[in-house]
């Protein structure tokens, strides 16, 4: 179902003009720190891949692929939905060394995706995946990596602020992460949906990272889905960032330690995709060609809102909306790109 709230007296705070320049700056400063802070460089990456790799993304599993024919290869190919199998097996082929990482856009179409304040059917987002030792494997790693994220991000807010002092009105993004599991959210929240939990804990805190997604928890479900051949789902999670202007919580970032082997068997097991296991880049995982490496993608026009204090995607990206969230906007003064 699609949906849009403007919340009552909300403005923007830059004009059309100014709010382009403010998000490519924004995209030029995070992408530099990301890649300071992570020992990553800049690659091209695809917009599709063939379908018979096994090499897109499945999400948590429902989302349909935008697929067509490709007569000159008698194939079909698919959009991708994400890189993370594509980026793992780049860092092989292109010959990374362990600590670096590779970080590149991006672009998605997600057709089956509802519209509202913070989702589209199209999606923007840097793309990244670094190579590890195998004593890297524990959750301290993955916590350094979260932290060093949003040190980028709250480094690359402050020098945007300083260029547009309008800015200066929205809240800084909290560079203090609150880790906590999914179990434990599930534990002290007991009655609330899996979002309704996501929301009061970044509510309290500020920023989180929200970790365990894919496994059942206690209850028998899990707290969200994923797909099962490329996060380990015991050292994945979320990043979460509350939204003060439209009192939410706003996910910017799903990634996590890797599958390896074992991790990939009992996953697709568990999932009922063993058949998976026949596809190229699974057979090279399950044989150990490929590195350790973890990864993940963060979210431009989710990030450009929150920098922005923009209460709406449309504010920051071009996308399709349908006849009721334009006619919402314009009622409300927001200008859809």
């Amino acid at each position: 179902m699609n949906s849009v709230i403007i919340p009552e007296g909300y403005r923007s705070l830059l004009g059309l003009y100014d709010t382009q320049n403010a998000i490519g700056l924004l995209k030029r400063l995070f992408e530099d720190m990301l890649s300071g802070n992570l020992h990553l460089q800049r690659v091209s990456a695809p917009l599709f891949v063939n379908a018979a790799t096994g090499l897109n993304d499945d999400l948590s599993g429902v989302e349909r692929a935008v697929s067509f024919d490709i007569p000159a290869t008698g194939g079909m190919g698919q959009v991708v939905h994400s890189l993370a199998k594509w980026k793992r097996l780049a860092l092989h082929t292109y010959g990374f060394q362990n600590g670096n990482g590779l970080v590149t856009d991006m672009n998605a179409i997600r057709r089956d995706e509802d519209i509202d304040n913070l989702h589209s059917i199209y999606v923007d987002q840097w793309d990244w995946e670094k190579i590890m030792m195998p004593d890297q494997r524990n959750i301290e790693f993955l916590k350094e990596t979260v932290r060093n994220i949003i040190a980028a991000v709250c480094d690359a807010q402050q020098t945007l602020k300083a260029v547009f002092p309008t800015l200066c009105e929205v809240s800084d993004i909290c560079r203090e992460v609150t880790f906590v599991t999914t179990q434990e959210l599930e534990d002290k929240y007991p009655s609330l949906t899996a979002k309704e939990r996501e929301q009061a804990v970044t509510k309290e805190f500020g920023t989180v990272f929200l970790i365990g997604i894919g496994g059942a928890l206690d209850s028998g479900k899990p707290h969200d889905g994923r797909a099962p051949d490329y996060d380990d789902w015991t050292l994945n999670g979320d990043i979460l960032c509350w939204h003060e202007a439209l009192g939410v919580a706003v996910e910017i970032s799903s990634m996590g330690i890797r599958v390896d082997a074992a991790a990939m068997e009992r996953q697709l097991a568990v999932a009922g995709c063993l058949e998976r296991k026949e596809f190229p880049f699974h057979k090279m995982l399950l044989a150990g060609e490929l590195p350790q490496t973890i990864g993940g993608g963060i979210g431009q026009s989710r990030l450009c809102m929150l920098m922005l204090g923009a209460v709406h995607i449309g504010e920051v990206q071009a996308s399709l909306w349908d006849e009721a969230t334009m006619k919402a906007c314009a009622d409300a003064g927001v200008s859809l790109l």
